[in-house]
């Protein structure tokens, strides 16, 4: 483990397995409740070694770690691959992801913050002038999950140094190797040693950081389960949550299919639909309805699966086989009320191959929970108003695809729609890193994106000048 900038090995080894074929990787050494408080507590202590970090220095600090990542991408790449079962191409693409987003995060850092405020607009503020400053919070946990194990710890640790706030990183328990290499990244490129722990910890032990109040600001990314115990846990702190999803792709009568099949089948598939905005729903209007079925059903069977390390693989393993018990037995519930089965490519102990359903129960847990693999079911329509509402009737809100050439259609969309976000043409797994990436109901709390990160890791500091 990383323990305030030390490698610390402790003495109780943590084995990490490949998905894929279940060999034993590495282990790691997994924090004791000591080292946890000894985190925490260096973490506090180094608030002021940060803010004393210019904004410039700050961000020069992100590009050195930007360009390191950029350097050792094989490296990195083949750590995502083996820990997480990621193809080997989506994992080279998280590695640039990561970097851009560390880069976005340098810009935030030098960017002017705060902001006037014209308290001489009522007669008792005459005579002063005020602005305000955004100063960082203080001490940061980030909890992140396995399946982007580099660039979502990225997304909590490059805001966190742009705002100038010590961080304790605690990486998923199957994927920690990503975020360890980083952490030494982060202290080659310059910043404070003590101001940075990467501690990997059982998931069992993690409530202890989260309810730590030298936390200021507690951000996890997972299921929305942990994610709302985590903000009940954590009253003192400010909580951001990326939670979970159950995301559509609606096709109206005049969507480009030739451009709308290939995304959804890389938006459903790929990485074993690991992704919190994979394609789980396609509903598309009637009259395209029949047409896109075959050619969704035609490419869905072509899909490459199995070993991550091939060039071809879109998609690999799940996580672990309790995840392929999970998935199979949803899908065997959805088939005994009356689902069919479009698509059935075949698996193996750890990989559930590409499935495509239609008429889905309305109860049946493929369609009213998060699937989070490779499983998606296709349904028709007639009246868009009726299919928005539909989709508000379920409990997760966080992105919504649309295909479409009518922007009235889109403008009711994003008026109607209770989600963080529509995209046009495209399907809801569409992420650049600047957006304000988050959602509504049980998928989160909070925005992310280096800009809103930020913000969520400062609070403004306010001065009153006499100016008379």
């Amino acid at each position: 483990m990383l323990l305030a900038g030390r490698h610390v090995y402790a003495s109780r080894p943590a084995p990490v397995y490949a998905p894929w074929d279940g060999r034993l990787l590495h282990e790691v050494s997994e924090a004791s409740v000591d080292e946890m408080d000894a985190a925490a507590a260096a973490a506090a202590a180094s608030v002021a070694d940060t803010r004393a970090l210019a904004p410039w220095r700050r961000a020069e600090i992100l590009r050195r770690i930007a360009t390191s990542l950029r350097a050792e991408t094989e490296v990195i790449a083949g750590l995502i691959r083996d820990e997480a079962g990621k193809p080997i191409t989506l994992a080279r693409a998280e590695v640039s992801r990561a970097a851009e987003t560390l880069e976005l995060c340098a810009e935030e850092a030098r960017r002017a913050n705060g902001e006037m405020v014209p308290v001489d607009a009522v007669a008792s503020g005459a005579g002063r002038i005020a602005f305000t400053r955004r100063v960082g919070r203080g001490p940061v946990l980030a909890i992140t999950p396995f399946n982007f194990p580099l660039n979502l710890v990225c997304h909590k640790l490059g805001p966190a140094l742009a705002a100038g706030c010590p961080i304790v990183v605690k990486p998923a328990e199957q994927t920690p190797a990503a975020a360890l290499r980083l952490g030494e990244l982060v202290l080659e490129a310059g910043w404070p040693e003590r101001a940075l722990s990467v501690l990997p910890v059982p998931r069992r032990a993690a409530p202890q950081l989260v309810a730590d109040r030298r936390f200021k600001v507690v951000s996890f990314t997972g299921s929305d389960r942990v994610g709302w115990a985590i903000r009940a846990a954590a009253p003192h702190a400010q909580v951001v949550l990326e939670l979970g999803g159950n995301a559509a792709v609606i096709l109206e009568p005049d969507a480009n299919l030739d451009m709308a099949v290939p995304r959804i089948i890389a938006g459903a598939y790929a990485y074993a639909g690991q992704v919190c905005i994979s394609v789980q729903h396609v509903l598309v209007a009637s009259s395209r309805a029949e047409e896109l079925r075959e050619r969704l059903s035609v490419a869905a069977a072509k899909v490459p699966t199995g070993d991550p390390a091939r060039e071809d693989v879109l998609c690999g393993p799940m996580i672990d086989k309790a995840n392929v018990e999970r998935l199979r037995s949803w899908i065997a519930e959805a088939r005994a009320g009356g689902a069919s089965m479009l698509v059935e490519n075949e698996g193996s102990e750890t990989v559930v191959g590409a499935t495509l359903l239609a008429g889905v129960p309305a109860d049946a847990r493929v369609r009213t929970e998060e699937v989070f693999g490779p499983v998606a079911h296709i349904d028709s329509y007639d009246d868009l108003d009726t299919t928005f509402h539909q989709l508000n009737r379920g409990r997760f809100g966080l992105q919504v695809g649309m295909y479409t050439r009518d922007v009235r259609s889109l403008l009711r969309a994003q008026e109607r729609l209770e989600v963080g976000a529509i995209i046009h043409d495209d399907v809801p797994t569409f992420r650049a890193d600047p957006m304000p990436y988050g959602g509504v109901k049980d998928s989160g709390f909070g925005r992310e994106g280096p800009r809103y990160a930020v913000e969520e890791m400062t609070e403004p500091r306010l001065l009153v000048l006499r100016n008379d």
